[in-house]
C-alpha cells in the first residue's frame, strides 16, 4: 500500500487540474495566438504563471486504484501490475485471462 499522503496529494492534484482547466486552457490560447499584441500575450503568459504549479494536468499521476502504488500501472483497468494478477488469477475480472502453456 502507498502511504495515504500520496494519495491524498495526487487527488489534491487531480481536483485542482480539473477545477482550473478552462483558465489555463482560455490563458494558454492567448498566449499561442500570433495575431494578439505582444503586451497581451506577455501578460497572459504572466497570469499562466501565477496559477498554482499543481493545478497542471501533468502534475497527476496515474495510480493504482486499489493499492495507490504509482509504478507499473495500466490505464485501461487503472490498477497496477501486482493487483490486476492477484484480480485475473481469481477470475474477477472478465474477459481477462492468465496466459499458461
Amino acid at each position: 500500500m502507498a502511504k495515504i499522503s500520496a494519495v491524498n496529494r495526487n487527488a489534491k492534484r487531480a481536483y485542482m487540474a480539473k477545477r482550473d482547466k478552462a483558465k489555463r486552457l482560455a490563458l494558454k490560447n492567448i498566449v499561442m495566438d500570433r495575431t494578439l499584441p505582444m503586451e497581451d500575450r506577455f501578460d497572459a503568459s504572466l497570469k499562466l504563471a501565477e496559477l498554482p504549479r499543481n493545478g497542471s494536468r501533468v502534475r497527476v499521476r496515474l495510480r493504482c486504484k486499489l493499492t495507490g502504488r504509482s509504478r507499473g500501472n495500466y490505464r485501461k483497468f487503472e490498477l497496477c501490475r501486482i493487483a490486476l494478477r492477484d484480480l485475473a488469477s481469481n477470475g474477477q475480472i472478465p474477459g481477462l485471462v492468465k496466459a499458461s502453456w
